[in-house]
Order: structure tokens, then C-alpha cells, then sequence
């Protein structure tokens, strides 16, 4: 069931997502060479204590996974790029970092991800987190009412097309809400005009991930990290979006977060080496 919200409880949403957009932009100042990954988590406990929060991914049991996952932070290095589990891994110089993290607030959820690169930086590791960037604020654009939940995930597949990346189908965006994970998928490839009629009120997380060089993924031994098949590197960006009456509203915008169009133009047209 698909459950549309209030002004005032996208309101109460936007409270929540605005601190995760801080928290992920306080963690990827922290993120440095040398920063061991439990350092991140326990950042993260930190933040989401002192603020009263609680976290959604904290004892979260879904079919796949060897749970509970204990733990209030995905932190996914270089191959891997969803659900990676926090372990003491110190993060060296060039490494591609994914962080995703979801938390509730008085009862309302929000949901973001980001991909950085740690140290110095790789221009291939640059374009494929631009892609994804790219694709969130493409998808973003396309969510306003009377337009389709294909209109969404078309938006993400082909920029994904054009930066040269064959986006994987098994994990995607979600409904949100009262709880992480809610009614509809949002897929990040689709079909213009096909699909549920978007409506005022419907509050999604739209969420590109890509591989360099595959659209296969594998399971990591601890039954939740999942890594690109071939062990190209990986990039995740995630927003929590409300669909109003005026368009789309970005609930989890970080304070300081620069927009795709406000930086230098790239061409996308092949992946670079």
C-alpha cells in the first residue's frame, strides 16, 4: 500500500532528512587516509545519539543478509556499493568510499547516500560518481505530479547510457516514510510514460548505484556487502524526494552540497579508462 503524506508530515520529514544531509557532510570530512571504517560508525552513533535520532538499519533483519545488521551506517569501499558492512579497515590514499545511512526522527524516516573518493582521486573514479549525480538529479527533475514512475527510472538509465554504464535492476530506490522501506520500487532504468501516475504527497528514495564495468553483483561472505561481480569500482548517490504540489522537494539536501549543473560541464559520451 502506497501511502501519500501531508504538507506537515513531509515537513516532519524534511527535519529528518535535513540532519542526515549533515551527518553524511560532517562523515565525508572525517573520511581521510589513514581513518579506520569502524571510526566512521561510531561518528555516525555519535551524531544520531546526541540528536535523539534513532537508526533504521540498527537490528535490520530483511530476507537477504546474515542479520541482524548491527550497525547504523553502510560504509562500501571501492568494488562494494550497497550494505557494506562497517568492519577495521583503514582507508588508503585513492579509495572510493560509498556512504549510505538511514535514520527516523520523532517517527520519520530519511535516506541518503553519497560516493567520495578519499586521498587523491582517480579521473575514471570521478566520471563514475558524476554519472550517478547526474542520474539522482535527472530522476529528481523528473518527479512531479502527472508524470510516471518510468519517467524516474528512464531519467536514470539514460544518463547512465550516456556516461557510458549498464545500471543493475535487482536494487533500486523505495518508497519512504513511517518506516526505511515502503511502497513502490523505483528501478533505476525504465520506460517514459509507463508506470504508477505520480501524485502530490508520495515520498520516495531515488537512489542510481553503477559499476565501472558490469551490471552483475556478488555477496561479500558476511551475507550483506555486495561488490560489482567483476571488482570494478562502484559509485551510490540517494535522495530522500517529496512530490509536491510545486514539484519535487529534496528532504536530504547536505548544507553545503554542490548540484551537478552548478560545476564544471563534462562530456559524458565515453567512459573514461
Amino acid at each position: 500500500m502506497i501511502e501519500l503524506k501531508s504538507p506537515r508530515e513531509i515537513e516532519r520529514m524534511h527535519v529528518t532528512g535535513q540532519f542526515v544531509g549533515k551527518l553524511l557532510e560532517e562523515l565525508s570530512t572525517v573520511a581521510a587516509v589513514g581513518v579506520n571504517l569502524l571510526d566512521l560508525e561510531h561518528h555516525a552513533r555519535g551524531m544520531i545519539q546526541e540528536r535523539g535520532a534513532e537508526s533504521c538499519y540498527w537490528d535490520y533483519s530483511p530476507s537477504f543478509g546474515r542479520g541482524p545488521f548491527r550497525n547504523v551506517i553502510c560504509l562500501s569501499v571501492n568494488d562494494a556499493v550497497l550494505h557494506g558492512l562497517p568492519k577495521s579497515y583503514v582507508l588508503q590514499d585513492g579509495d572510493l568510499l560509498t556512504m549510505d545511512i538511514a535514520v527516523s526522527i520523532d517517527g520519520w524516516v530519511a535516506d541518503s547516500a553519497m560516493s567520495i573518493v578519499v586521498g587523491t582521486p582517480r579521473e575514471a573514479d570521478l566520471h563514475l560518481i558524476r554519472a550517478t549525480e547526474v542520474a539522482l538529479e535527472a530522476a529528481i527533475e523528473a518527479a512531479r505530479p502527472g508524470n510516471r514512475m518510468g519517467d524516474i527510472e528512464a531519467s536514470i538509465g539514460e544518463v547512465a547510457a550516456e556516461f557510458g554504464y549498464t545500471p543493475n535492476l535487482e536494487f533500486g530506490g523505495h518508497g519512504i516514510g513511517r518506516t526505511m522501506h515502503e511502497a513502490p520500487h523505483v528501478s533505476n532504468n525504465g520506460r517514459r510514460g509507463h508506470g504508477m501516475k505520480l501524485r502530490p504527497g508520495l515520498t520516495i528514495a531515488i537512489e542510481p548505484w553503477l559499476a565501472a564495468t558490469t551490471d552483475q553483483i556478488v555477496f561479500d561472505e558476511d551475507g550483506w556487502t555486495l561488490r560489482s561481480a567483476d571488482g570494478s569500482r562502484t559509485a551510490h548517490s540517494e535522495h530522500t524526494v517529496a512530490i509536491t504540489e510545486d514539484g519535487p522537494l529534496v528532504l536530504t539536501r547536505r548544507p553545503n552540497e554542490r548540484r551537478p549543473h552548478e560545476e564544471a560541464s563534462e562530456q559524458p559520451q565515453a567512459r573514461l579508462p
